[in-house]
């Protein structure tokens, strides 16, 4: 279920894998690609793989449509192989590409009524629907229109059929706020249905808000995947505190979980990682007299995760 926001707020699902990638790798050369992939998306989930340009994920689409082979290792979507029953796998798919084609010479209605004869059993209604929801102009040629309607002449043919899977790779790129919150809420329908969701980006707030779990991947590799209480494992607290009286930081370097620490006579600056007592232990002595203190967002974590990785 989805609220008015479009965030995602129910449990994830724990039906079996409709997506599994098990050693998948695509190697490039020179480090660039998608290394040792083990991955599973379940069935009705909406699962988002972040990171930023050239990361990877794009390759990971890519491998799951069948459009390129891997180096090695196996992809799975709805128990076929991605590599051996890519015909019958795209039967079952909304796939929206990271570069769209070009449709010279005709209008936006006319290139999704094309598409939707090639794949037959698509209720001309639902496209009307979908377009009316994304605020998409039928009428206009496709090759006038700006990116931003592009992609959703792109979201439309990728949700027309109500596919099983839909595996999307940047959806919400040029989409006005409006648009992309009618978005999130087509992405909730699909997985209330049983449908499961793919999708890349490299927006993590909007993924934090709308995905089941989510996975960061850097330069080919997946680091980390899991929900958002998952992901900040231990909860970590950003401290910002003032004392009476001044403190040495060698009092403080031995509490565990600390980092980041900036000590400045009577103020006191750190990050916590895990219980915050040790460090009040330490901190109550010189008299406490402001204490500030927030959660890191999931846009922290993940940023303090690149920094960790190399």
């Amino acid at each position: 279920m989805s609220d008015a926001s479009g965030a995602h707020s129910s449990p994830v699902p724990t039906s079996p894998a409709a997506i599994e990638c098990r050693g998948l790798t695509k190697n490039y050369g020179e480090g660039h690609g998608l290394f040792d992939l083990d991955l599973e998306v379940r069935a009705g989930e909406i699962f988002g793989f972040i990171g930023p340009n050239g990361a990877g994920k794009t390759t990971l689409i890519r491998l799951l449509m069948g459009l390129i082979r891997p180096t090695s290792g196996v992809a799975r979507v709805l128990g076929l192989d991605c590599r051996r029953d890519g015909l019958e796998i795209k039967r079952h798919v909304g796939y929206l590409p990271g570069e769209l084609p070009q449709y010279p010479g005709v209008r936006a209605g006319h290139v999704l009524t094309f598409l939707a004869g090639l794949r037959g059993g698509v209720d001309p209604e639902r496209i009307r629907a979908l377009a009316g929801r994304l605020q998409l102009e039928l009428g206009r040629k496709y090759a006038d229109l700006s990116h931003g309607n592009k992609q959703k002449v792109g979201l439309v043919q990728a949700f027309m059929h109500e596919p099983d899977v839909l595996i999307l790779d940047e959806p919400t790129l040029g989409l006005d706020p409006l648009v992309q919150r009618e978005f999130w809420r087509l992405v909730g329908e699909a997985s209330a249905r049983g449908a499961t969701v793919l999708l890349s980006s490299h927006v993590l707030a909007e993924v934090e808000a709308g995905c089941h779990r989510m996975g960061l991947v850097r330069a080919g590799h997946l680091i980390r995947a899991g929900s958002l209480n998952e992901l900040r494992d231990v909860r970590s607290h950003r401290l910002q505190v003032v004392l009476r009286e001044p403190i040495d930081p060698v009092d403080l370097a031995t509490v565990p979980g600390l980092s980041d620490l900036a000590v400045d006579g009577t103020r006191v600056e750190c990050t916590i990682r895990g219980p915050v007592s040790p460090l009040l232990d330490r901190l109550v002595p010189r008299s406490v007299v402001e204490l500030d203190s927030r959660e890191l967002s999931l846009e922290e974590v993940f940023l303090r995760e690149f920094e960790r990785t190399p």
